[in-house]
């Protein structure tokens, strides 16, 4: 069991739930977790959302905090007892269609941390003993956040408890957490193919398998792309 579960972390993406990158110099979108996008939705969300909130990064970049101004998550102690699921880099088991039942009935969460700094955060004392069966990761899929846009897994605290919850089978209401930021619905289209294709899966290894077969498309799409470039050169070259 200890082998599959190491297997499982190394090809499962690993959640990035930062919201600054400590190595980036943009500050032009310092802003852009402010802003709101104009097709925001308004539904009742009947179960909980959380975070921890490690005080990591920027607050003015933080999602996070944007949700919590809005009312639409709740900060957790460190100690607090949550049992639903909960999104983490240190789990081994991807979200999926099966925790549908337990976020209905306990909720989602999330870590907000620095990914830098995965070593300093106290994971251990994040999550109540009885519960660590819930901790869940998530699968590949490209940020729209302004900071890390087109990163593989470097989603904010949004874009991972969307993710989650339109994973789930709760659309409707990931799309109502992303309408609260300008860029959100981006997120839903760079990865509407991924969200579909997860969201059809009936538990985390039909994942893992839909996962893999579509990074080994992607790997064929770029060598076959970069042979195509290499024969263009060699021809341009022989003339």
């Amino acid at each position: 069991m200890a082998s599959d579960n190491e297997e499982v972390c190394e090809i499962m993406s690993k959640v990035k739930i930062n919201e600054e990158d400590e190595d980036s110099k943009d500050n032009s979108s310092s802003d852009s977790s402010s802003e709101t996008s104009e097709d925001s939705i308004e539904i009742e969300v009947p179960f909980k959302v959380g975070m921890w909130d490690l005080k990591q990064c920027d607050p003015k970049r933080c999602t996070g905090r944007k949700l919590m101004r809005l009312e639409l998550i709740d900060k957790l102690g460190m100690s607090a007892k949550f049992n639903g699921i909960v999104l983490t880099p240190v789990a081994t088991e991807s979200v999926s269609a099966k925790d549908n039942t337990i976020i209905a009935k306990y909720g989602v969460a999330v870590v907000d941390c620095s990914w830098a700094r995965l070593n300093d955060t106290p994971f251990h004392k994040l999550q109540h003993r009885k519960a660590k069966k819930n901790l869940r990761l998530l699968p590949y899929l490209v940020a729209a956040n302004p900071v890390n846009y087109g990163h593989p897994s470097k989603l904010s605290c949004v874009e991972a408890l969307a993710a989650a919850m339109y994973i789930a089978g709760f659309k409707e209401i990931g799309d109502l957490y992303m309408s609260k930021f300008n860029w959100g619905p981006t997120f839903t289209r760079l990865n509407q193919h991924l969200l579909d294709g997860y969201a059809d899966c009936k538990d985390g290894k039909e994942i893992v398998a839909f996962q893999n077969q579509y990074l080994n498309q992607l790997d064929n799409y770029r060598h076959a792309s970069s042979s195509a470039e290499s024969s263009s050169e060699s021809s341009d070259n022989d003339i």
